[in-house]
């Protein structure tokens, strides 16, 4: 019943990450909000799992090239996704970062000799239905559309790599990756700007004027570092089916409803029925892959911590 409530906790949080984005609005340079929100992640997670594992964080010195490049992926996939909610309704970037498992199919097929089984291909031809339905190109959302959907080829991107590199315990290397794609994220200070970081906004809807950067530190804990570090745990004790259900369902459903709830966003009819049939596939498609592979990695916080000095 914990991990549930742990799981039920980490779908909140994840689907704050629109609100927090919009709300920050144009104070802050969205490539600095990256830099921000990793940042902050990072520090929350440098302090979480010492404290929740009992161990001390050790610097993975034989493990330096793979960390710094799943680093390197969950800075392009955040800060990806992260743009394209500047650009497009929360619903809109969720739903077509769903396509992740397609591309974890596709990558999967090309780099790593994973045979395409029927049931993939005719999941596959569904999603493209759902695709068609949502209509990607279509109004003046067409380019962050485009943008929502490489986050989800960045995502695949990412777990194909760990996949290949048989990645299959969660630990706490995460902590050094999330640390790594901070510092390549840092030049945004330099090339954006800090941003209004003293800025205080007044929010009408709330009765209350908050600091902007008070979305930036929730951004960072709430929405990144909390998540990663409570799917690192559940990871543990639940199967990759029951994570998919909620990751690739569950979020962008409360994502979507937050979305309208907040900023009065409503899907169009064409999204509401194609993006419920891409989100649908997804989970379909990513069940299916996982039957007899249920240690291959869905999600970053994989690593194995093997590695560890001393771990």
């Amino acid at each position: 019943m914990r991990i549930f409530l742990l799981l039920a906790l980490i779908t909140a949080s994840e689907a704050t990450i629109g609100v927090f984005v919009k709300l920050t609005g144009d104070a802050i340079p969205i490539q600095t909000l990256n830099f921000y929100a990793l940042s902050f992640a990072a520090a929350f997670l440098a302090l979480s799992i010492p404290q929740t594992t009992g161990r001390p964080l050790r610097f993975p010195r034989g493990n330096v090239k793979d960390t710094v490049i799943i680093g390197a992926l969950i800075a392009a996939q955040i800060s990806v996704f992260n743009y394209a909610m500047t650009l497009v309704p929360i619903a809109n970037a969720v739903v077509f970062w769903s396509v992740a498992p397609f591309f974890v199919f596709i990558f999967s097929a090309l780099f790593l000799g994973e045979p395409a089984k029927k049931s993939y291909v005719l999941i596959f031809g569904l999603a493209l239905v759902g695709i068609v339905l949502a209509k990607p190109l279509a109004g003046g959302d067409w380019f962050g559309n485009l943008v929502a959907l490489s986050t989800g080829a960045i995502y695949a991107g990412m777990v194909t790599y760990m996949r290949h590199e048989g990645r299959e315990e969660t630990g706490n290397d995460i902590f050094w990756s999330m640390a790594a794609g901070a510092i390549l994220l840092s030049p945004a200070l330099v090339l954006a700007g800090p941003g209004e970081v003293g800025k205080i906004v007044a929010y009408p809807a709330l009765g209350l004027s908050l600091p902007v950067m008070l979305w930036a530190v929730c951004l960072g804990i709430v929405s990144t570092g909390f998540a990663y570090f409570g799917i690192s745990l559940v990871l543990k004790q639940i199967t990759a089916n029951i994570y998919s259900l909620v990751d690739i369902i569950v979020s962008p459903i409360v994502a979507a409803t937050l979305g309208y709830l907040v900023f009065g966003e409503v899907p169009a009819q064409g999204m509401i029925f194609g993006g419920g049939l891409l989100l649908l596939s997804g989970f379909l498609l990513t069940r299916e892959m996982s039957r007899g592979k249920e240690t291959a990695a869905v999600h970053p916080c994989q690593c194995n911590r093997t590695n560890a000095v001393g771990a």
